[in-house]
């Protein structure tokens, strides 16, 4: 599975931020991983400079064969935006994949 990040206007990817980013999709890649092709990270500060409650984490996760699954955040800095994005992903993929296994067995 294949990771990509794409910082966007206004955020810095630095070594650190990639590594958290890296670190909060873990569960997700050890979960996951075999059934998705990719997971795409997008982060986008609305202000810049300004501050404030504006650092958009976009996470598109590509399961094999199927649309995106998308979960974002919004928060006050792209750690803690890609921290609460990670966990909506994470419920996402287990609700998606949970009523995918629930089929499949029936």
């Amino acid at each position: 599975m294949e990771l990509i990040i794409n910082p966007g206007d206004g955020v810095h990817l630095s070594d650190a931020l990639r590594e958290h980013v890296q670190h909060k999709l873990e569960p997700v890649q050890r979960k996951y991983g075999e059934r998705l092709t990719r997971i795409e990270v997008h982060f986008k500060d609305e202000n810049g400079a300004k501050g404030g409650r504006d650092v958009h984490c976009t996470l598109e996760a590509h399961p094999e064969g199927r649309q995106p699954l998308v979960a974002e955040a919004v928060a006050e800095d792209a750690y803690t935006a890609a921290h609460q994005a990670a966990g909506k992903l994470d419920r996402n993929l287990a609700h998606h994949f949970g009523k995918d296994d629930r089929v499949r067995r029936h």
